[in-house]
């Protein structure tokens, strides 16, 4: 199976290899991978501080690391970190990040790229987030002693860890010294297989968006555009959602304000989307002194879109038609009703829960989410949902402090 596995990694790099001819995020893959270990030697040469390594496949596992990340600088100061991605959308979008040391690419998991790496590295704690289970790095971790821990992670009975013929996947978890896991059946689902060293701990994303609404400053143009009036903010949109929210934003538009934060802000994208719209518009780019004369702002930078929940009566999350749900804890920590599409949220256990607590709806078109917005905006039913979505994220905080209690119990400082 060792050789199944090592041919797979094999074939995984010549497929991105080949297709970095023509496609720009594999070419992306393939370049940032180049002379990597020799570059990452070059930058740790000097280095004497102990090193946290925290890896996560793309960026919204980093949204999960980044509060134990944040923990760390702030209680272990003295540990520098070093942050590794598999995916460009990862990397490219946090290559940057202040609060790591550094930032790479992963070594595609080799034997020889993970002793090379561990050994250049150094680190006294390694966290994975989520769904990252590397056979090698993982074992060489293992045999320098080098704890090891799993966070946020989910399992499911359908994994090749949980079938009969899957004990080369098994023998990947046995290296890992703590599961931190999101839910009872991934935790059930480990014991069942003789892993004890598991914890309900839940999504750190809750500690993240918390942080993010006591902690982000006011937005006095979107302050004013709002100007006491009721305002759906519709954040990740695409075409596919726009299909939807459009009738619906011309319908409304005298009634109810939006703002529209497209997933693409590209030109093409923006213009798009101002030709569906009947109401007056703007971008935020170009915010006037009469912004409240608008019935649509339009957000064409990036960054913004989680401080603007908090002016927000309602939110419609995008994605969920087409490729996967956006980040709908972003809203619900303001305590407002969440509204997305129906084809592509069930492996969002947030989103199954809200909707069956009364605190978010799935839209399947026009006029459903006419339909379910009259029905909300009544004010017993909008308070009731208000207090569900808010304390929906307040039952689910802490996991990071769990997470913290556990590391400063295994390194000596």
């Amino acid at each position: 199976m060792n050789f199944i596995y090592n041919l797979s990694i094999k074939v995984i790099s010549g497929l991105f290899a080949i297709a970095s001819i023509f496609n720009y995020k594999a070419k992306l893959f393939v370049n940032g991978r180049k002379g990597l270990i020799k570059k990452i030697s070059a930058e740790l040469m000097q280095n004497t501080a102990p090193v946290l390594w925290i890896h996560c496949a793309s960026l919204g596992e980093f949204e999960q690391g980044r509060p134990i990340i944040e923990a760390f600088k702030r209680e272990l100061p003295t540990y520098k970190v070093l942050l590794t991605f598999f995916s460009p959308s990862g990397y490219e979008v946090r290559k940057k990040y202040a609060l790591a040391d550094w930032v790479y690419y992963l070594p595609m998991d080799s034997k020889s790229n993970a002793c090379q790496f561990v050994d250049i590295v150094k680190p006294t704690l390694t966290i994975f987030v989520k769904y990252e289970f590397w056979f090698h790095y993982s074992n060489e971790l293992h045999k320098r002693s080098i704890p090891l821990i799993s966070v946020a992670s989910i399992f499911r009975k359908d994994q090749l860890f949980f079938k009969s013929y899957g004990s080369f996947y098994r023998s990947i978890l046995t290296k890992f010294s703590y599961f931190f896991v999101q839910n009872q059946l991934s935790q059930d689902l480990l014991k069942n297989i003789g892993l004890t060293n598991v914890s309900i701990a839940g999504d750190t994303r809750f500690d993240r968006v918390n942080a993010v609404a006591n902690s982000s400053e006011p937005l006095p143009i979107v302050l004013n555009f709002k100007n006491d009036t009721k305002l759906m903010v519709v954040g990740s949109a695409w075409p596919e959602d726009m299909e939807v929210l459009s009738p619906f934003i011309n319908e409304q538009g005298s009634k109810l304000k939006f703002i529209i934060a497209p997933h693409e802000i590209s030109e093409p994208s923006l213009k798009q989307i101002e030709s569906q719209l009947a109401q007056k518009y703007i971008r935020y780019s170009q915010a006037t002194s009469d912004i409240e004369q608008f019935n649509v702002l339009i957000i064409d930078n990036i960054g913004l879109l989680s401080r603007l929940y908090r002016y927000g009566e309602f939110a419609f999350i995008g994605g969920a038609y087409g490729k996967g749900l956006h980040n709908i804890l972003e809203a619900a920590c303001y305590g407002i009703p969440v509204f997305f599409g129906n084809k592509n949220f069930e492996k969002f256990q947030e989103a199954k829960d809200l909707i069956n607590r009364g605190g978010a709806f799935d839209i399947a078109d026009y006029s459903d989410l006419l339909t379910k917005y009259e029905m909300v905006n009544v004010p017993e039913n909008f308070l009731l949902a208000c207090e569900v979505t808010k304390s929906y994220v307040q039952e689910n905080l802490g996991a990071t402090d769990k997470i913290m209690k556990y590391c400063h119990s295994i390194i000596k400082v």
